[in-house]
């Protein structure tokens, strides 16, 4: 499934980066974050239905942001008529599974795996299941709900996660420029002004963590290693 690469960019609450692809530059940076093995998270709701043995199996997946969000959408998806509704999430390092009632380890573990096994993160998913009268077995049930979600995630269109970092960086007034100039070559970039010292200027710059140590080399090379830089998270919006 091809990521999109025409969508608006967007700060998450985590104040991750949805890039857009507008224009040439777009496009390289974009391919860059590739490279570097983004994370993925979904544009909107998907759905997938498939009958496995007489029993339907209903996935529902879509972008969430934390666990009150996951939560919510667990709920307001779930089939009240059904007789399981297993569901998984991840967020980050936080992840739950549920099987409903199925058993232990046969559906909400299976739903998890499919959406680590794409590289997805802020992600819910929720199978349900209507039972047609056939015994699936224990293997049978966690392909039924793996493959049934991982189907529905597959469909669904993608865009990359770039978590951010911050740079703090103490340079003369001279190599500001040269500075600004050499964060050309990383398009997603932001660099402001943050204060003065007597011999030059404070800047905070603002870039995708998989390119921290390019940027850092980029400053100390134009800089002569006169320049002072401290990294930290970017803090969430």
């Amino acid at each position: 499934m091809a990521a999109n690469l025409n969508g608006p960019v967007a700060i998450s609450p985590s104040h991750d980066y949805v890039p857009s692809a507008h224009g040439k530059a777009g496009l390289r940076a974009v391919r860059e974050w590739w490279r570097q093995k983004a994370m993925f998270t979904l544009k909107k709701n998907e759905r997938f239905e498939q009958d496995i043995k007489k029993s339907r199996f209903l996935a529902a997946a879509g972008p969430v942001n934390s666990e009150e969000e996951a939560r919510g959408f667990i709920a307001a998806l779930s089939q009240r008529d059904a007789g399981h509704n297993c569901w998984a999430f991840r967020i980050g390092d936080l992840y739950r599974s549920n099987d409903d009632g199925e058993p232990g380890g046969t559906a909400g573990r299976p739903i998890l795996q499919a959406i680590d096994g794409q590289s997805l993160d802020r992600v819910a998913v929720v199978v349900s299941r209507w039972f047609g009268g056939v015994l699936l077995g224990a293997g049978g049930l966690m392909r039924a709900y793996g493959g049934t979600a991982a189907a529905c995630l597959q469909a669904a269109e993608r865009q990359p996660i770039i978590a951010f970092a911050t740079l703090s960086v103490t340079c003369a007034f001279a190599d500001e420029a040269r500075i600004r100039a050499g964060l050309g070559a990383f398009p997603a970039a932001l660099a402001e002004a943050n204060g003065f010292t007597p011999d030059g200027v404070l800047l905070r710059i603002t870039i995708p963590r998989g390119q921290l140590d390019d940027a850092v080399r980029m400053i100390t090379d134009v800089s002569r290693g006169q320049a002072t830089v401290e990294t930290g998270q970017a803090p969430a919006a």
